[in-house]
């Protein structure tokens, strides 16, 4: 195998490879990526067994051929080369080596049979639909920070991506939750995904999926089975196991009789929590939120180390209510926030509170409340 490259070009495919890549693994080859020159195109290939990414790029390539070699050393190789180079890949196999070569400098690395490397089964996907990279941005960058992280409870370790009835119809919905606060997002159902299964997408697939969906006209062509997920532009393919549970329940934690209605600026509030909770101790960060007409006033009482308040000017009509959060929470739910009002609503001290953006209710957030 003979090929030269832009060095951005390769730059962009390894580090998309290379942070798909455990830096633990016990087997030697997935920490490799799959390096394959045909045509007028080079393809670099790399897995952790659950997910794996195939990037294609053009290059220009002399001898046709395929190796594996270590994608994190490649990585760092690549990215600390000057601009603009030039760099070329020649691969030895009868010696197991890859001479990577920029300019003045030559690397001579290591490689594995490309035999060795597992390349994920293929499987049927029952749906296959396109949606827009700025709709799948926005259902998992809203509802991700919400995904759980405790390893027992694994069917909470992801984003359940579903199709469900909203207020309008049929939408495609992604939910997360970790017990103490959820998001629920929707966007417009894409054509062709009607039949889609409900999937539960894991925190480490959201992550790598972030990274195709930077480009606004982007057109993502996905494809879901019960076992898998695949999400595909002409360049990229990422696929993926699903995580193999039921997410429980979700509607019934969602409250809708709470009628104490708060709005506020979003991201006045958050400077808000944010400055109050400076005090709180590490473990409660616990804020309290008193409630009167259009005042709210935000306070932190830690014994240790000391307390802090401070006053807002909201709109607010209902009785006095004492409720307590965790200030972490807050701040992550109110940062969800694009436009400039959010919208609590409040039933009691002990209950769970809802948020949303203004009137719009394709994005609601649920958080429960702390005793302070």
């Amino acid at each position: 195998m003979k090929i030269s490259i832009e060095r951005a070009t390769l730059l962009k495919a390894v580090s998309q490879a290379q942070s798909v890549v455990e830096r633990r693994n016990t087997i030697p080859i997935l920490a490799n990526v799959l390096i394959e020159a045909e045509g007028d195109t080079v393809s670099f290939r790399a897995t952790d067994l659950d997910i794996e990414v195939v990037d294609k790029t053009p290059a220009q390539v002399e001898r046709a051929g395929a190796t594996t070699v270590n994608a994190v050393m490649l990585h760092e190789i690549v990215r600390k080369l000057p601009d603009g180079a030039l760099v070329q890949l020649v691969d030895d196999a009868a010696a197991g080596r890859l001479t990577v070569t920029a300019g003045r400098s030559t690397f001579n690395l290591a490689t594995l049979p490309k035999e060795d490397f597992p390349v994920m089964a293929s499987s049927e996907y029952s749906s296959n639909f396109s949606a827009g990279a700025v709709t799948l941005r926005r259902l998992f960058d809203k509802s991700k920070f919400a995904i759980s992280t405790e390893e027992t409870r694994y069917y909470l370790n992801g984003v359940y991506m579903h199709v469900a009835t909203g207020e309008d119809g049929q939408v495609l919905r992604c939910v997360a939750t970790d017990g103490h606060r959820l998001a629920r997002i929707d966007a417009p159902l894409p054509a062709g995904a009607e039949e889609m299964p409900g999937v539960i997408v894991p925190r480490k697939t959201v992550n790598e999926l972030r990274k195709l969906l930077d480009d606004d006209e982007a057109q993502i062509a996905v494809s879901v089975s019960e076992t898998k997920v695949r999400f595909a532009t002409p360049q990229i393919t990422l696929t993926s196991k699903v995580i193999d549970g039921t997410f429980p329940d979700y509607t019934r934690v969602i409250p809708v009789g709470n009628t104490r209605k708060l709005e506020v600026d979003a991201a006045e509030f958050a400077k808000a929590v944010d400055r109050v909770a400076t005090v709180s101790s590490e473990r409660s960060r616990a804020v309290k939120l008193a409630l009167d007409e259009d005042r709210l006033v935000l306070s932190v009482n830690a014994p240790d180390s000391g307390a802090a308040e401070e006053e807002l000017a909201v709109a607010y009509g209902d009785e006095r209510l004492e409720i307590g959060f965790n200030a972490k929470y807050l701040l992550e739910i109110a940062s969800q926030v694009d436009r400039e009002n959010a919208v609590f609503l409040f039933n009691s001290s002990g209950d769970p509170t809802l948020m949303r953006e203004g009137n719009d209710t394709s994005a609601v957030y649920v958080v429960m409340p702390m005793r302070v």
